[in-house]
């Protein structure tokens, strides 16, 4: 049995780990609040940007159109960019994007395919190396980045582009957490190459273009990469914030109860060392 030190101490212990994951908690809150802010206003223009494309792209017969619009006709090698955090401490935030990367790279692998992988977060890296280093072409480290902004995506997104041009692979997907609540953030992959288009304007209207159909593209698609690349970013940050923050309240109410038991096991402890040195007492008297 622990002696009365020994409970205090852990007591203690508990309390001040309450006090740190309260503290955790109400900063996630407050960045939470700046992080949504930031991916509500970058959704219309990414959905957009993604309608104007489809409604281009409409023009195009199946397969034709430029190489980010309609692939290079291959799907041999697979690019998985696979967006997470830089810290941890944020539940199963991170887990759970990593788990979807990992099931499309062992099912790619499983059809003969090759997989790389581009990490953009550490956290995804640390947890996808044990079994892929091999296949990590490159980790983007952005824990220096206080505020994202789409400067720090682009870059990316350029890369991105690079490497398809080079011929290093075949299709890219990306892989991030999609914002929808405290309580819920919803692993996500969306196809960059060839962009995924869900259907343009629908109807038979026509439209004109000037300039022309390609020289549009030939402009938006490289911006869309980096564009979605961005609002993958803001979307975990949200998410990561939002994780957090059930994380630490779990963990605060944990850390209370954990007290609760510990203050019971001290106070029955202590009564019990004091109601035996009573009898021993009691008894020494009755002895004389």
């Amino acid at each position: 049995m622990a002696s009365l030190k020994d409970l205090r101490t852990r007591i203690a212990s508990v309390k001040a780990t309450q006090k740190i994951t309260k503290a955790m908690q109400m900063v996630a809150a407050a960045k939470l609040r700046r992080a949504q802010t930031a991916v509500e206003a970058a959704r219309p223009y990414a959905e957009r940007m993604e309608r104007v494309l489809a409604n281009l792209a409409a023009g195009f017969e199946p397969g034709a159109g430029p190489a980010l619009l309609a692939g290079n006709g291959r799907s041999e090698t697979h690019l998985l960019v696979v967006a997470t955090a830089e810290r941890g401490l944020c539940g199963g935030f991170n887990t759970s994007i990593v788990r979807l990367a990992r099931e499309k790279a062992l099912a790619l692998q499983a059809e003969g395919k090759t997989v790389k992988i581009l990490c953009i977060g550490k956290k995804g890296y640390d947890q996808l190396r044990r079994q892929f280093e091999k296949q990590i072409v490159d980790l983007i480290d952005l824990r220096a980045v206080r505020q994202i902004a789409f400067e720090h995506a682009d870059p990316i997104g350029q890369k991105v582009i690079k490497m398809f041009e080079q011929g290093e692979f075949d299709v890219a997907t990306l892989f991030y957490s999609k914002f929808r609540s405290v309580i819920q953030q919803v692993p996500t992959a969306q196809r960059l190459i060839p962009a995924e288009i869900h259907g343009g304007a629908g109807g038979a209207a026509s439209y004109e273009f000037e300039p022309d159909q390609d020289e549009i593209l030939s402009a938006l698609l490289p911006r869309n990469i980096s564009v979605q690349i961005f609002r993958a970013i803001l979307e975990n940050a949200a998410s990561e914030q939002g994780a957090r923050m059930s994380a630490m309240d779990n963990a605060t109410r944990n850390a209370g109860e954990m007290i609760r038991k510990q203050t019971t096991i001290y106070n029955r402890t202590r009564q019990a060392m004091i109601t035996k040195e009573l009898i021993e007492i009691i008894s020494g008297a009755e002895a004389l």
